[in-house]
């Protein structure tokens, strides 16, 4: 191809497929500029301040919120999901104490397949069992991977009680406060769904060769694993903690950092334009947390530097700068973080993959050859 060629193709071919439409879902909306994110037709702020993480997976897995019976028939179903099979938890007991969470999520989710015998079956009412039976288990995943490689044992799941109060008492092994359940609740509807991001699309892309629901799920879990798709409230906690180790004023500090052109983790998003919503709703959230836990540190830091970057680059944070403050107040170790973020977007992800099997297409796109044509070997 021709250099000329070659540059035609590269100007009309996004980079990233930016802005590009891969397919139409009914599951979630997003309109960057307004600042507005909606599942199934709700504002994410009414249902994060009215509905529970439950209720919110009912949602998005069904279409419309629940009724009082159908909520309690899905709490039973995801408390007696729980537990995990004898093999996972061995497998959890082998794991290197420094492994990434992220790859013994990913490795853990792999092996709930090989105890799981609907794993292959592809029904729309088995896929919807798997989907439930994920969203259970991966908390009990996490939770004992922390315990264990803090010398710990792993404490059983409660047989009654929400996924956010269940996480943090197998976490922590208290029973939370009523702030601490509620914000973490929110944290994870606020992070249950966001459309055709790359975890997402992965999961699809996988879900459309009709490989089954583990498959899918740890590819998606593998794409989040990258930093420049999870891990950003990482960032963000691991910017509080240096400018508190160091004894410093989060405004002279960031102001420091703006002067010396480095970027101040936890501002801007590709898709929003304006505030997240998100970042409204956990800044409004975290101050209730913090006055219940005893320490507004971290929640004062972080007003403190987003008021001095809004004033001088005009950025506003995104969710992942105040869900940050809020997994440092509940004492969750940073580089659970990012699979916090995966204990939701479980249900996101297999919502996703519900709607692709409900009218499947393999999903194939073109790559535009950009190389050189012509060479010979000179052999014939």
């Amino acid at each position: 191809m021709s250099d000329s060629s070659s540059k035609s193709v590269q100007s009309t071919s996004p980079k990233g497929l930016e802005g590009v439409i891969a397919l139409y879902t009914e599951i979630c909306d997003i309109d960057g500029q307004k600042g507005e994110l909606i599942y199934r037709g709700y504002d994410i702020d009414d249902l994060a301040h009215h509905c529970s993480f439950e209720e919110t997976a009912y949602l998005l897995w069904n279409g419309a919120l629940p009724t009082a019976q159908e909520l309690d028939r899905l709490k039973r179903m995801l408390v007696s999901e729980r537990i995990l099979p004898p093999m996972v938890q061995e497998v959890l007991a082998m794991t290197p104490e420094d492994a990434n969470p992220m790859a013994v999520l990913r490795t853990a989710v792999s092996a709930l397949s090989l105890f799981d015998s609907e794993a292959d079956e592809m029904s729309a009412q088995t896929n919807y069992k798997k989907a439930i039976r994920l969203t259970a288990r991966i908390p009990t995943i996490l939770a004992a991977f922390d315990r264990r490689r803090r010398g710990l044992e792993p404490i059983p799941p409660l047989r009654d009680g929400s996924t956010a109060q269940n996480f943090l008492y197998m976490l922590h092994g208290e029973m939370p406060g009523e702030a601490s359940e509620r914000t973490f609740d929110a944290c994870l509807v606020l992070h249950a769904e966001h459309g055709l991001n790359a975890s997402t699309f992965t999961g699809r892309v996988i879900g459309a060769t009709l490989s089954d629901i583990y498959s899918s799920i740890s590819g998606a879990i593998g794409a989040l694993k990258g930093p420049l798709h999870g891990g950003a409230n990482l960032k963000v906690m691991e910017m509080l903690t240096e400018i508190d180790r160091a004894g410093a004023d989060p405004r002279e500090w960031v102001l420091e950092k703006l002067n010396n052109k480095e970027r101040i983790m936890g501002f801007g998003h590709r898709v929003y334009k304006t505030l997240d919503p998100r970042a409204a709703i956990l800044r409004e959230m975290t101050h209730a947390l913090s006055l219940e836990r005893g320490s507004t540190k971290w929640y004062d830091m972080s007003i403190a530097i987003m008021e001095v970057v809004e004033k001088e680059k005009g950025l506003y944070p995104n969710v992942d700068f105040f869900s940050a403050s809020v997994y440092g107040t509940l004492d969750i170790p940073m580089d659970l973080f990012t699979p916090i973020f995966a204990l939701s977007r479980i249900t996101g992800w297999t919502a996703h993959l519900m709607e692709q099997w409900s009218d499947n297409r393999l999903i194939r796109p073109r790559a535009a050859y950009s190389g050189t044509k012509g060479l010979k070997t000179g052999r014939g």
